[in-house]
């Protein structure tokens, strides 16, 4: 399997330091760990504090099926799951 870079942009319905408060959790760090996941960056928009980017890195499909298989706590999160657009890259 190739390397994938995987990244997530999204709208937040809650502050972004609360998002980013579940997001550095230790129960998010644990999920990312089970996964083989490594979180890269996460970041809000300058021009817009509601857009978020989030960069994983992990084996081809993997951190896109996390995701899709974790939505009830990323939206309990303040995620907005219908704004999610993902892009992928190998390497």
């Amino acid at each position: 399997m190739s390397l994938e870079t995987t990244i997530f942009t999204f709208k937040i319905s809650v502050p972004f330091e609360e998002w980013a408060k579940g997001f550095d959790s230790p129960d998010v760090d644990a999920l990312h760990k089970a996964n083989a996941v490594t979180p890269l960056y996460r970041g809000v928009s300058k021009d817009n504090p509601q857009s978020v980017v989030v960069v994983h890195q992990a084996e081809e499909g993997v951190a896109k099926a996390m995701f899709e298989g974790a939505r009830e706590p990323i939206e309990a999160g303040g995620h907005i799951w219908d704004s999610t657009v993902i892009t992928s890259y190998l390497s």
